[in-house]
């Protein structure tokens, strides 16, 4: 039997422009805690941002394709790139907005915008997450002082060694295909075959089979994999058990969840979930 589904309330996204970044200060951070099943309006702003979740997790969506952020994650999106934020938990979000003129310390100039010029899934490290947490969140304009300046040159340090994360979900324009993978985003685990999960949307497991290849240009499998590996972060970010965390996920045993990730990511879970 599905689970219920919580409703959903539209939100409309706080007055970006009261945090814009300027060349005196290209990086402005904004707070803002939600609660589970909100949704922030589609927007796009024309400077790159950083979304991290503090608390809970976020869903994503920019482009075609689907993010889910835990606090130990964190997703870079490029300028003009049109997102959708939707709080999966209770979340504490925090927001970089960063400036084109932005700059990586000792990097010979090399800029955020030229090393991810398309979304990215980032690690965020224990340092990155306290110095978000301790830069200044209040609207408005004017130049950084000397504090915040350090700061934000710390933040974009961080950033720049952040570890890229192999994650992100593609999203297909078909309506009968787009509905089926809405559905496993919301309960991976509920069925394991194309063929279960086909009655959700009352098309045949060979049509569907073919929509996965000619939209997204994978299978199912695979691409259910990629939903079971983000919902892995999320659970993996809860301190949960290795057992625990493949129980949620349908699987037998921590063994056989630890064979898809080597498969997969051709790395083990504790390493990838570290």
């Amino acid at each position: 039997m599905p689970a219920t589904r919580k409703r959903r309330t539209s939100v409309p996204p706080i007055e970006p422009l009261a945090f814009s970044p300027t060349p005196t200060r290209p990086l402005r951070a904004k707070l803002r805690r939600l609660a589970a099943a909100t949704r922030i309006e589609p927007h796009s702003h024309p400077w790159a941002q950083v979304a991290m979740s503090a608390t809970g997790v976020i869903r994503m969506q920019a482009g075609r394709n689907t993010y889910l952020v835990p606090p130990t994650r964190a997703l870079w999106i490029p300028p003009g790139v049109e997102h959708v934020v939707t709080v999966v938990e209770d979340a504490e979000i925090r927001t970089l907005y960063v400036h084109p003129s932005a700059r990586f310390l000792g990097a010979e100039g090399e800029t955020p915008f030229q090393r991810w010029p398309e979304c990215r899934v980032l690690e965020v490290s224990p340092l990155l997450r306290e110095l978000v947490a301790h830069l200044d969140t209040a609207p408005g304009s004017g130049s950084a002082d000397e504090r915040e300046a350090c700061l934000a040159a710390l933040i974009l340090d961080e950033l720049r060694r952040a570890a890229p994360v192999r994650l992100g979900i593609a999203l297909p324009d078909d309506k009968r295909l787009r509905q089926l993978c809405e559905a496993v985003l919301e309960a991976p685990a509920r069925w394991s075959t194309l063929e279960q999960w086909s009655r959700e949307v009352g098309a045949s497991p060979r049509t569907l089979a073919r929509l996965f290849r000619s939209e997204l240009g994978t299978s199912f499998v695979q691409w259910r994999q990629q939903v079971l590996l983000s919902h892995a972060v999320t659970l993996a970010a809860r301190k949960l058990p290795m057992a625990t965390i493949a129980a949620e996920l349908g699987y037998a045993s921590a063994s056989a969840f630890t064979a898809m990730v080597r498969r997969t990511l051709g790395a083990p879970p504790t390493q990838f979930f570290a």
